[in-house]
Formats: structure tokens, sequence, C-alpha cells
């Protein structure tokens, strides 16, 4: 691989995909059970061959009492799992537990951004591991956080520097030594993966501008009650929010190494209840034709498959074949798909996903994985 001077890692897998060496059971919490990424985590870790759910909590906003699982989640009832009798009954109040590492091995944080930074640092002091879902640890420059995020970041520098960026295809290593893990944003891991292995060998013209215009489902904005979630608003309509100053740009940007001026996003809410479509425009780089004839569709596509040839939750489109969000949804995969005007060097890369699988809950069990030395999809697949 060329070095270019990007933010992705070359490093390999420490095992091969499938090849377990974990304890035979991760104790786990999930604070932010109530959520849609709390119930997902809910959804699968309790089918995990290696997972027993120990704790669920509440996000910490309002909560002051215990409410039962089955009614936070009614679904939930018809999931059945191996341990489905050890499962915790009820959801408990944050506020009113103090985890330690005699309960739990790993905590999930699907909480809002200002309370995993908040809770990260005593939960680390206590001897446990965590997985925090906010974007509260995913910007290395805690100068970026009231620009991005809205307030100032109470953590300590080095806890900050400690997170690794929970990506597991192009940082694996790290994510298997780290105790904080950073799960990426779920519209950063569909745009990431369609770029960086354009950026990794310097196939992007970045100068010429790269734009990514991103769909999500309605899921992708949280339970919490909000007027433009309204059936009414979002039915039969296509919404355009977020413009320049979307929180996930910030590690797209870091995560690539780009300048800010030569990315653009604009994400949409469409009336879909999950799922992710990012198309991506780019121009293919003078430097990769070869003299007089020019990069094929099959070159791409052969890229894309020696780059992600150990990531078993990428999957990478035959040419001529484009990535819908059904065949991702409810899945912890990542398609990519391609379409090349090799004229005019013009490559659009449509990148899909799950929002609440692999761009959330799935995600952070792949990086858990990784944390206790279990192939990647274990659980997942």
């Amino acid at each position: 691989m060329k070095e270019t001077g990007t933010a992705v890692e070359t490093e390999l897998p420490q095992q091969s995909p499938g090849e377990d060496h974990a304890p035979p059971l991760i104790r786990a919490a999930v604070a932010g059970a109530r959520g849609y990424a709390g119930r997902e985590l809910i959804t699968w870790l309790r089918r995990h061959p290696h997972v027993r759910l120990t704790r669920l909590l509440s996000s910490g906003q309002k909560e002051t009492e215990a409410v039962p699982l089955d009614n936070a989640h009614p679904g939930l009832r018809a999931v059945r799992g191996p341990r489905e009798s050890e499962l915790p009954a009820s959801i408990e109040p944050l506020g009113a537990v103090e985890l330690s590492s005699d309960e739990a091995d790993i905590v999930f944080l699907a909480t809002p951004h200002e309370a995993s930074a908040r809770l990260v640092p005593s939960l680390l002091a206590r001897g446990l591991r965590v997985v925090d879902l906010s974007g509260a640890f995913r910007l290395k420059d805690l100068a970026d956080y009231p620009r991005w995020y809205g307030f100032d970041h109470p953590a300590a520098p080095p806890v900050v520097e400690e997170a690794v960026y929970g990506l597991p295809e192009l940082h694996r290593a790290a994510i298997a030594r780290a105790r904080l893990v950073s799960n990426p944003g779920c519209y950063a891991t569909a745009a990431i993966l369609a770029l960086a292995p354009l950026v990794a060998e310097g196939w992007v013209e970045e100068s010429a501008g790269i734009v990514c215009d991103a769909k999500s489902g309605a899921s992708g904005a949280g339970r919490a009650p909000s007027e433009k979630l309204h059936f009414a608003e979002v039915n039969e309509n296509c919404r355009a929010y977020g413009l320049f100053n979307h929180r996930h740009v910030p590690e797209i940007l870091q995560a690539l190494n780009l300048p800010e001026g030569d990315f653009t996003f604009t994400p949409h809410l469409v009336p879909v209840n999950r799922g992710i479509l990012a198309t991506v425009y780019t121009r293919l780089a003078p430097s990769v034709s070869r003299g007089a004839g020019t990069v094929t569709l099959g070159e791409v596509v052969k890229l894309f498959r020696d780059f992600y040839a150990a990531s078993p939750l990428v999957r990478v489109a035959d040419p001529g074949r484009l990535p819908e969000i059904q065949w991702v949804a409810y899945t912890p995969y990542s398609d990519l798909g391609f379409a090349l005007d090799a004229r005019t060097r013009r490559l659009i890369i449509v990148s899909a996903l799950d929002n609440l699988v692999k761009g959330a809950a799935g995600q952070a069990i792949q990086n858990m994985n990784l944390m206790f030395g279990l192939g990647e999809q274990t659980g997942l697949v």
C-alpha cells in the first residue's frame, strides 16, 4: 500500500475472521438501553455466544425509576437467546447505579454526547472497558467540540487522546489493545468506507472536490420525540438538513486526513425506518491513468476488494451492481458499488448500511469482539 499521508492505518488483523481467543463469557452492561441503539444492542448481545448482559441502564436524562424491559421494548419478548433467563428484567436509572469491574467487563454507552463525556473517565478508572456510541470521543482536538457538538469537553486531554476510533476496517490492531473505543457515526461509516481505499492509494483527486449525498431513515435521529419526526412530517417527504455543520463531517475529515474545503456532505431524512444510502462523487487523479489508457470499473472493484479482503462485514458489489438499503437492512454489512465514466475520470461510489447495526450497535459489537480477541463478526453473522 502506498504512503499517502492519510490517517488510514495499514495494520493487518491480529486474528483471522472467526478465530476466537476470548474468555467463555464477557459480562456486558448497556447504558442508554431505552433508545433505538440500546434496543439494537440488547437484541444482538443477548444472542451473542460469548456475552452475558448483566445491567441495563437508562441514558441518565430524566429517568428516576426502573422500567421493565418488556415495557420499554415489547418486541424483545419474541427474541430468544441462549441465556434468556439471565437477562436483566428492567432498565435501571443510570444515576442510581455505579458500575464496577465486579459486575461488568465492558460498558456500551448509547448515551447523549455530554453524558458520555462525563461518564467515561470514571468508568475507565474502575477498570471497565468502554465502547461509546456517542460522538464524545470521536474528535482528537478538544477545541472542535464547541463548534461541532455545542459543548466544552469536560474530560482531560489524555482520556480523549486514548480513545481509539472504532472503525475496524481501518484500525483493527489499535482497537484490540484499547480500553476506550469511540464508535463512528453512521453517516461517517458509510462515507469513510466508500473513500478509504481511494485516499489510501492516491486514486482520488481531492482538490477537484468530493461530494457525499446521503439519505438516512428516521431512526437515525433517535427515539426522543421531535416535531420534525412526526409521521406526517416524514412520510412522503425528503428533507435536507445539517448543511455545512453536520457533526459527522469532522470525523470523516479526521479519519481520511481531508481538508475541509475539499469535502461537501449533505444528509437527507427519508421516510424509511432504518438504513443509509450514501452516494459519493469523486474524480480520479490523472496519475491513475496509464499513458493513453484509463482505469476500468473492474480495476476499481479490485482495488476495493483487495483493500477490504480481511474485512468480513464489507461487501463489494460486482461491476454494474449498485447497493440498495434493502440489501443491508437488519444486517451488520456495509455494501459498496461503483459507476465510472472513464473519459472524464468521474467515479461514483454508492455505500449502503443499516444505521442501527453497522452504523451503531453492530459496529460496537464488532469492536467488542476485537477488544476481547474474538473474530470480529462473532455473534453478528
